[in-house]
């Protein structure tokens, strides 16, 4: 709901302090190590898994792969965003950010989580093709379609974070300066503002919470479709490899999608679980992508396997 707050207009906020995720002291090293080790295994497999659909010819030409490609580099840079700033919220170092640093945040978060957000749907559309339209697909999206659908969900999360990022700091902010969360984000933020926070309440309901929901029922109306024609498949083996491929993507939707619309539905909401809901689509979402799109993509872990096999100079037996 928005507020005004009587606080004076004349003092200048000009950094916040992150108050940071909610925990008893005595885990403060296990959560320190925790989280580290998640930011080391998430950069480390999402860049295994750019590397290999970049060098494996059979890869990087199928718009599924350049989608997944795409995905583990957003993965990359969007837990860079959020994680470091979390991990040095169980050290002892400053919890400050500067006011610029915030609005950085900010946008970055939402440029490019709502371009994974339009990806996730696009990736969902590629694999309704695929499996519904078959003898179509190669015609209905090619490289050159998927390289434009690509450059827009890159576009228009550039400007959904734009307007996320100008309408929240376009308002005065003049003290209290305490985030009480653990990264800039709009209802955290807007709790702070010395003005009239409605029409910023509406916009990220509408712009965030509804997009987002909608986003995630096209893709359940795709994967509904899926499902139909994958019953349609006679044998055994081919049923059991769409449901694979898809079902991997399905579970990764569902972790990311479900914690956003719960937080961004209920903009005005300070409830306690709203942090550790956060941290499964900021920083869970982003190890589990390559864990699930290698262990549950036969073709993937073939392409590892060629990979490795090439570097270390022994060639992959085709038997094998």
């Amino acid at each position: 709901m928005g507020k005004t707050s009587n606080t004076s207009l004349d003092t200048v906020v000009t950094d916040f302090i992150l108050l940071g995720l909610s925990h008893p002291p005595r885990l403060r090293i296990l959560l320190f190590l925790l989280f580290f080790i998640i930011y080391i295994l998430t950069q480390l497999g999402n860049l295994l898994i750019l590397l290999t659909v970049w060098a494996d010819p059979k890869l990087h030409t199928r718009p599924m792969y350049i989608l997944l490609g795409v995905l583990s580099f957003l993965d990359m840079w969007l837990s860079s965003v959020i994680v470091p700033r979390l991990i040095l919220d169980f050290t002892p170092a400053s919890k400050r950010i500067p006011f610029g640093g915030c609005v950085a945040q900010l946008y970055f978060f939402h440029f490019l989580g709502s371009t994974q957000c339009f990806l996730y749907t696009l990736m969902a559309y590629d694999r309704y093709l695929a499996i519904c339209q078959p003898l179509r697909y190669p015609t209905l999206m090619n490289g050159r379609l998927c390289t434009i659908l690509v450059a827009g969900v890159w576009v228009a999360g550039s400007v959904h974070g734009s307007i996320q990022a100008t309408l929240t700091f376009r308002l005065p902010y003049c003290g209290p300066n305490q985030v009480d969360y653990f990264f800039c984000d709009i209802p955290a933020v807007l709790r702070l503002a010395c003005a009239d926070t409605t029409v910023n309440e509406l916009v990220t309901f509408v712009d965030i919470g509804v997009v987002a929901a909608s986003c995630f029922m096209l893709i359940l109306l795709s994967y509904a479709n899926i499902v139909h024609a994958i019953l349609q498949i006679h044998t055994a083996d081919g049923r059991r490899r769409a449901f694979s491929t898809c079902g991997s993507h399905l579970t990764v939707v569902t972790v990311y999608y479900v914690p956003c619309i719960f937080i961004y539905l209920r903009a005005g909401s300070k409830s306690p679980l709203d942090g550790a809901v956060a941290v499964f689509y900021t920083v869970v979402t982003p190890l589990l992508n390559p864990l699930i799109y290698t262990l549950r993509n036969q073709e993937v872990k073939s392409a590892l396997k060629r990979l490795a096999s090439d570097y270390s100079g022994h060639p992959e037996n085709p038997h094998s």
